[in-house]
């Protein structure tokens, strides 16, 4: 690759964090090393700074409360990386803002490509509609631009991470059209969707906390039951 994209890798195991930067500048990337939460919210400051890999257990401050706390500064991809493979702890990184979790052992091919991916998405949204992209979508109080990716809801923008952006901009572009949580991680991730449900989901729900004024009972992002996610059409 012509690009030398900065990605930052955080882990308190040296090796490791050696072996992914290895893997990643062999790829062309440019890596910046952090061993622990603390020095990896120092490094999210870096303005040249394009993606995020954060291992959860560390000391001084663990990976998903230094998520949290890049997340109030910055909207760069993150991917968790961890010894735990239980749904219910993948679910819990996705909700305190990581955009992809990756579990221990892992292939640095693997990690490569999911990395890859993630910038793709970040720097340039896959064109769904193009025909939608020379106009503002208005629904209700949601008014979104395609072409400069800005959300707002009652003229307030909404900071949205570049998941949220992905997912966002695939219903808003296809306002009240139907779409699988298959559908969506696969054009969304780029990627075979694989056990995707829960993925999505929480992604989905993120997005409705941010949207709407009752998450809880949404008004724009529905579910249809048994078949997929809408973005509802207002006048």
């Amino acid at each position: 690759m012509d690009t030398k994209e900065t990605v930052l890798v955080v882990d308190d195991d040296r090796e490791i964090v050696g072996a992914i930067a290895l893997a990643l500048e062999k790829e062309g990337y440019r890596v910046l090393r952090a061993y622990d939460g603390m020095e990896a919210l120092d490094h999210a400051l870096d303005p040249e700074l394009r993606l995020i890999l954060m291992d959860v257990m560390m000391p001084r401050l663990d990976g998903l409360s230094a998520v949290l706390r890049i997340r109030e500064r910055r909207n760069l991809p993150i991917i968790v990386l961890s010894a735990k493979s239980e749904e219910s702890d993948k679910v819990l990184g996705l909700s305190m803002g990581a955009d992809d979790y990756v579990t221990k052992p892992f292939s640095t091919q693997e990690l490569v490509a999911r990395v890859r991916s993630q910038l793709r998405r970040y720097t340039r949204l896959g064109d769904v509609n193009a025909s939608a992209r020379d106009r503002r979508i208005v629904s209700g109080r949601l008014s979104y631009d395609p072409d400069s990716r800005v959300l707002t809801a009652d003229g307030d923008e909404v900071k949205l991470t570049a998941t949220e952006l992905g997912i966002l901009d695939l219903l808003m572009c296809n306002l009240g059209r139907v779409f699988p949580a298959e559908e969506i991680y696969r054009r969304v991730w780029g990627e075979e969707a694989y056990a995707s449900e829960n993925t999505v989901m929480v992604h989905i729900r993120r997005i409705r906390e941010k949207i709407e004024l009752n998450p809880r009972e949404p008004d724009y992002l529905k579910v249809v039951w048994g078949i997929g996610y809408k973005m509802e059409k207002h006048p």
